[in-house]
Parts: C-alpha cells; structure tokens; sequence
C-alpha cells in the first residue's frame, strides 16, 4: 500500500515490541522498518538500467519472507549496536530489535498481498505474485482511523497503559476493515460473474478490484479469446449487475510479445494488457488492463499505460505523456462511486 499506511503500521509494530521501554522512539525506529521493503524503487534503478526490469523489481525479493528474515537480523543486531551505548546501555536487547524490525518489515508486505500490485512473497525461490485484489493500494478508510490511533499513542507516556489501548484500537479497526473488504471481494467477484453471463459473454477468466481511494466502487476484466470486456459495479447501484461493459481488443498480434522484456511485462500484468499503434514511429502503447479506467464511459482514460520503445535490440518503455485526466472524467467517476 501507500507509504503513510506502511509507516503506521510499523510504528504499531515497534510500539508493540518495545514502546514500553523506549517510549516514542519504538515508534520511529518501527516506522522506518516499516520503510525499508520499499527502497527496491531505488534498489531497482541501481540494478537495472531497463524500465521494464526496475519496475518488475518492485515488490520482488525486498518483499519476501526471506528478506524480513535476513533484514530483521541484520538492521536489528545493528540499530542495538549503536542504541545499546551511554544512558542507553542495557535499556534494550538484541531481541527486542530483532523482533521490532521482523515485524515492521514482514508486515509490509504481507499488507500488500490484499492490494491488486501484488507482492512476490516467496523470493526468491519463487517469482509468484500474490495479488488477494480486495483493498486499493490508496485507502482512507483503512489508513485514517489506523493513523488517528497511533497520534494519540504519541500524546502518553511510555509508561501508561492507554499507549497499548490506543495501539490495539488502531490495530484491530484496521483489521476488521481489511477482513471486510475480503468479504466484499467474494461478493463483487459474484456480481460480475453474473453480469458477463447475463451479457452472454463466454470468459475464460476475470479479476477483480477496487477502484482507487475507496472500496465503494470496482472494476474487472474479463478475457476471452480475441478481447478484454470492462466492467464496474457500485455497492451503491440500484441494480445488482453491471449494465454496462466496454469491450477492448487485445491487439498482442502487434508484437512479438514472446521476447524476454515483453514477457516480462505480460508476467507483470498477469496477461491482462492490450497493445495499439504508438504516436511515434516505432513505438506502441501497452495498457495495464488490471488497473481501472479512471472514467468508466471512456477505455481511452487508462492510468497504468506507458510508451514501448525498441533500444539497442530490447523493448524498454517511457512514461505515457498522454493527455492528463479531465474534470470531466474525475466527475463520471465520482458519480459511478456514488452509484450514478
């Protein structure tokens, strides 16, 4: 998820392991484990110099099990080493900063598992990506109240109990919320199963996910042999079906996507992308399809879309520098939100 999210949730974390040794600082040190999994942005551009190859870096082996692991040891044995001095010395174990940094770490991306991305748990042994699709990776509604709670944890001593109290309520309310939007998954992936048959729609798969900032409004693409089919649903519409699907064809004809970059990216989509002809010569446009539409009229109004390009015999791609998002479009969003 966003990085505000995975900083609350590691500072819960280090207020739950060593708060009531060091008060507000388990917070801080909880904060930056909670960080640490997301410097592969950078890691990826020291590594990689293809576009491609850094974002399918992202999310990759900085988010595994082995990674919090080798991590919680590492930044723990080192943060006691520099803690563990002066006024400080034995106030803290080892342990203690093992554990904090296990758990501000391993959290992360078993957070990041619920949001559609998806997060490649078991790296390096495997490049799987677990994608649950039930919370976007921006979500108020799980971040606020969670964040709330850790402000007031800050406000007591490290000695009062309502520091614990207040860590829980965060904890716990943003537990249930994340189970909830689990609930509502089974529900929607429900609602557009039957909304492509009622369509007369013979797919071979779908997924589904919430659309950005709220869990009120979902999107799915459906595949079938030479197209995708586009499809929302509000909790708030009136009817329980979508009316209406927009039909994309795949185009993967275009190139010959059996080359290791472009693989790569069909890997990283899941298989759900569509090819179309590039402004440039020489150069096509690759759309995400997991990734909503941002207005539900208009398949032209994908965010998740960027530029292919040929260099030095590899595909590598640019950022899209389309047209920006009208009001317009911002408007039919917000109204299909609001089941309109």
């Amino acid at each position: 998820m966003d990085s505000l999210t995975q900083i609350v949730l590691g500072a819960a974390c280090g207020q739950l392991v060593l708060g009531k040794k060091i008060g507000n600082k388990a917070l801080l040190f909880g904060a930056i484990g909670g960080t640490l999994p997301d410097l592969d942005v950078f890691v990826g551009r020291w590594l990689y110099a293809n576009e491609i190859q850094t974002m399918a870096f992202h999310r990759g082996f900085m988010h595994s099990i082995i990674f919090a692991l080798l991590g919680a040891f590492l930044f723990g044995w080192l943060t006691y080493k520099i803690y563990n001095s002066g006024k400080r010395k034995e106030t803290t174990t080892q342990k203690d900063w093992i554990l904090l940094f296990f758990w501000a770490i391993f959290t992360h991306p078993l957070l990041d598992c619920f949001t559609p991305y998806g997060t490649q748990l078991f790296a390096p042994f495997s490049n799987y990506r677990v994608a649950f699709n039930t919370i976007s990776v921006v979500d108020p509604l799980y971040t606020l109240p969670f964040l709330i709670s850790m402000i007031v944890v800050l406000c007591f001593k490290r000695s009062n109990s309502k520091r614990l109290l207040w860590t829980k309520i965060g904890i716990f309310s943003s537990t249930f919320y994340l189970l909830f939007t689990v609930a509502n998954k089974l529900y929607i992936d429900a609602v557009f199963k039957k909304s492509f048959d009622k369509a007369g729609i013979s797919i071979h798969r779908f997924s589904a996910q919430p659309t950005i900032m709220n869990t009120f409004l979902w999107y799915s693409v459906a595949e079938t042999a030479d197209d995708y089919h586009l499809a929302f649903y509000s909790l708030l519409d009136q009817s329980n079906f979508s009316e209406k699907i927009i039909t994309v064809p795949k185009n993967h004809e275009l190139l010959d996507v059996s080359s290791k970059n472009l693989q790569t990216l069909s890997w990283f989509s899941n298989g759900y992308f569509n090819l179309s002809p590039g402004k440039q010569a020489d150069t096509y446009t690759y759309v995400d399809l997991r990734y909503p539409i941002l207005n539900p009229e208009d398949e032209k109004t994908a965010l998740f879309k960027f530029t292919l390009i040929e260099k030095n015999k590899q595909w590598d791609m640019l950022p899209f520098t389309g047209n920006p998002p009208t009001k317009e479009d911002f408007e039919v969003f917000f109204n299909r939100v609001k089941g309109i």
